[in-house]
């Protein structure tokens, strides 16, 4: 069974320093039919001007991925960690008790990037925070594990039963996935297409996908994806 969420459905809002679509229901966006997708809460698909970003803000109970696409995110949180990171990179938050960060784009060109929430296994956890380089880029036409519950073939390990895979793909790729029958999957296209179920997600489109044992995505064009893998 699959479940699509259009690009062009998503909840839109250009604040003129910040363009941004919300895949689910977040801040003063409201669609009760896409409040999340089992503990996938949050992907917001954001382009941030140059020089300008997210001041200072406060999080608790929530595991906050950022995916650059491309420019560079620049972090600072009240852990005492500062940093760029950019395409290829991933960076993990895990808000536990309370954690104050910022971002902000520190390039003369704008930065795109998703910033995805997952919610906790449970609350009132430290917060931690980590960041890693994946070989994504340096090797397409696959799946690469960039997060998962228990940290496993160098994830970056998150607070909850589920997975992050990110792969780029060209024309004729295509790559194949076994889903045990408690878990669920989400697709989310960041570039290009994928063929999924004998349907065709264009960029910015995103499925939940349930109730399948494999599943195969195939590409006409080169593309890139995010799949999330949930209990």
């Amino acid at each position: 069974m699959i479940r699509v969420r259009r690009s062009k459905e998503r909840g839109y809002f250009d604040h003129g320093w910040l363009e941004t679509a919300h895949t689910f229901s977040f801040g003063g966006y409201r669609d009760e039919a896409w409040m999340g997708f089992g503990s996938l809460r949050v992907i917001n698909e954001d382009f941030i001007a140059p020089k300008m970003g997210f001041g200072e803000h406060g999080h608790r109970d929530m595991e906050i991925i950022t995916y650059p696409v491309s420019g560079a995110v620049r972090h600072r949180d009240s852990l005492g960690n500062e940093e760029d990171i950019v395409h290829g990179m991933i960076q993990r938050m895990s808000a536990g008790s309370g954690i104050r960060h910022s971002e902000f784009n520190p390039l003369d060109e704008r930065t795109h990037m998703l910033q995805i929430w997952i919610e906790p296994r449970e609350t009132g956890l430290e917060p931690t925070h980590e960041s890693k380089a994946f070989a994504v880029l340096d090797e397409p036409g696959r799946l690469h594990l960039l997060a998962s519950g228990d940290g496993s073939g160098g994830s970056l390990k998150i607070e909850q039963d589920a997975r992050l895979s990110a792969g780029v793909f060209g024309a004729g790729d295509s790559v194949r996935i076994e889903i045990a029958s408690v878990r669920r999957v989400w697709v989310q296209v960041i570039a290009g297409s994928v063929s999924v179920l004998g349907l065709v997600l264009e960029v910015g489109d995103g499925a939940g996908i349930s109730d399948e044992g494999v599943i195969e995505f195939g590409f006409d064009e080169a593309s890139e994806i995010l799949v999330f893998e949930l209990a």
